[in-house]
């Protein structure tokens, strides 16, 4: 696919601090009626709120703000240690009229297009796999987008973000853990969260900021059934992808000593 830009200018943006390179791509859904209103919300300077990029459901892809500078999309946010998310990363929105407009699939031409921004901006940013990044993964407690529906294995399956490995399977030991629990395996839970990069706080209690990352991650992982509940299967995606993270934090370690 042919990439273009349409130059749309956001006043909406302020310079990246530090050194730090970019090294997360943060996806949003607009979540309002029309793309039209969408951009005009991004430029206005009383929102307050920005994107790198926007892609229309026709696979057109506005270019709202310079990638070098620090747009104005995650908010409050959190992940594997970094809090000013925005300062690391590029935000891209997809048109979607969200949960609260009639929330729908994202057409094949849209996640075309998201493709080949991907892999424009893979020739200047070096973002690891586990880095490729719901709105709801870097901020569970307030946000959803971009839901269940967004096709995250098909950008895997394009080279960019992470899925579970064909040796997948449910433990047949793994319990049912449900809101309001307090247990050793609640904190094993919370532990594993953690080391994929979520922000939760490892007590042992399955409380709500808990249930939150869950349903964020069935989001991303589990999307047939998004319920804030860690079930077997739920539960054991969960461990998975946090082994996988750990394998290859060991495997960089050991190429770089």
């Amino acid at each position: 696919m042919t990439l273009s830009f349409v130059e749309h200018p956001s006043p909406n943006f302020d310079d990246r601090s530090g050194r730090r390179p970019v090294d997360m791509v943060v996806l949003h859904y607009t979540g309002m009626p029309t793309a039209t209103a969408a951009l005009q919300r991004m430029s206005d300077p009383e929102a307050k709120v920005s994107a790198h990029y926007m892609i229309d459901e026709d696979g057109t892809v506005y270019r709202l703000v310079p990638e070098e500078k620090r747009a104005w999309h995650a908010g409050v946010a959190f992940w594997r240690g970094v809090r000013d998310v925005n300062n690391r990363s590029i935000g891209i929105e997809l048109v979607n009229p969200g949960h609260e407009f009639g929330y729908r699939e994202f057409p094949v031409v849209q996640i075309d297009a998201l493709i080949a921004l991907l892999k424009d901006m893979a020739t200047r940013h070096g973002v690891m796999p586990g880095n490729y990044l719901a709105h709801s993964d870097i901020a569970p407690m307030r946000k959803e987008d971009p839901g269940e529906l967004f096709p995250w294995r098909r950008l895997h399956a394009a080279g960019f973000g992470r899925w579970w490995t064909d040796d997948f399977k449910v433990s047949p030991h793994a319990p049912t853990l449900q809101p309001g629990e307090r247990s050793g395996a609640v904190l094993e839970l919370q532990v594993a969260l953690d080391r994929i990069g979520y922000g939760i706080e490892g007590s042992g209690v399955y409380d709500p900021p808990t249930e939150a990352v869950v349903r964020a991650f069935q989001r991303h992982w589990r999307q047939a059934q998004v319920d804030g509940i860690a079930d077997a299967e739920t539960g054991s995606l969960i461990r998975h992808i946090a082994e996988q993270v750990l394998m290859r934090r060991i495997s960089s370690e050991r190429a770089t000593s």
